[in-house]
């Protein structure tokens, strides 16, 4: 019995041809692609208006590299879901941050002068 050998095609769009139906895919309007992407439990819902006045340009963040020292039960849940247990690590701890930190413009608070008497 011989082995199977992997195919690989290189995508060359002259001889690929698109069978996507734009025509049909121009006249659909915007009700019938709501209720097509609502009744698709795969489909990602529609972005609104709202969404993009809410939308903030993250652009990516440089690592840095650190040691430290966790308990081993916590490193060893992190690792048992699988690849990227640093990356789930990082957003826990980005998560926290942001729920704690101070908003935006908000230093210390200046000293109080304490009242005499």
């Amino acid at each position: 019995m011989t082995a199977k050998r992997a195919r690989i095609v290189q995508y060359d769009p002259k001889k690929h041809r698109d069978r996507t139906d734009w025509a049909r895919v121009d006249r659909l309007t915007d009700a019938e692609i709501a209720a097509a992407v609502a009744a698709d439990p795969d489909a990602a819902p529609l972005l609104t208006e709202e969404w993009f006045r809410q939308a903030q340009l993250m652009p990516p963040l440089t690592k840095q590299g650190v040691f430290l020292r966790l308990d081993q039960d916590l490193v060893a849940w992190f690792k048992s879901g699988g690849p990227g247990y640093q990356t789930r690590m990082n957003g826990v701890l980005r998560a926290y941050m942001l729920a704690h930190r101070k908003p935006a413009g908000r230093g210390k608070r200046p000293a109080r002068k304490r009242a005499k008497g």
